[in-house]
């Protein structure tokens, strides 16, 4: 406790109140302190911990972060500890349980911040053939969760078959800014234009 006590208090005070921090004793199987207890459980009370020895060696004595659910459904982000002397032998344990709800609401919050609530007005944009290329792209950007520049060709024949059958390329000026959007040069988007109207093109966007 002498040792180890100082360090968990000072990541308690950075961290709380949102933090659990108990610092256990292996050899009593026994709780030694917790600061800013989530539960009922104090200094004294079983640790209930399992067997150090059939722990992860690769993991060297550090463990998580990993997830654990309290009882009124927060979530935690957990991270596991464990302390050793001089010669090796497990003398404390230190488990950090961050309370991850500040965060989740937050996250809430600047998502719902400015988020679209109705539907695009869509006579706004019917002449506006560049701001159909971004909202192409970007929709399918958003379905394959993959960004432009990893876009494989079989997704940029699919993009560029979306963009053919809204009538892109029948406005002049269009290839060189769906070449942009896809982070290509012009050249490669007429030769992938080219195979997408080949007899063979199905194959690659069905």
């Amino acid at each position: 406790m002498r040792t180890w006590g100082p360090v968990g208090q000072a990541v308690a005070l950075l961290l709380g109140p949102y933090a659990e921090v108990v610092l256990h004793d292996p050899d009593a199987d026994r709780i030694l302190a917790i600061w800013n207890p989530m539960g009922s459980r104090g200094p004294g009370d079983p640790s209930l911990l399992g067997e150090l020895d059939a722990l992860d060696p690769s993991a060297r004595d550090v463990f998580g972060p990993y997830e654990k659910l309290l009882a009124d459904g927060r979530r935690l982000s957990s991270v596991s500890a464990v302390l050793r002397d001089p010669d090796g032998k497990a003398t404390a344990v230190l488990c950090v349980n961050l309370d991850r709800t500040p965060l989740e609401q937050a996250a809430a919050v600047l998502s719902a911040f400015g988020a679209p609530t109705t539907p695009r007005p869509e006579p706004l944009f019917e002449q506006d053939w560049n701001e159909r290329v971004q909202h192409i792209v970007g929709a399918y950007v958003r379905e394959c969760g993959r960004p432009v520049e990893r876009l494989t060709r079989a997704d940029r024949l699919a993009v560029l078959a979306r963009l053919d059958e809204a009538r892109v390329f029948a406005v002049r000026r269009a290839a060189p800014a769906v070449a942009g959007a896809l982070r290509i040069s012009r050249s490669t988007l007429y030769g992938l234009l080219a195979e997408l109207r080949a007899p063979s093109a199905k194959d690659h966007t069905a």
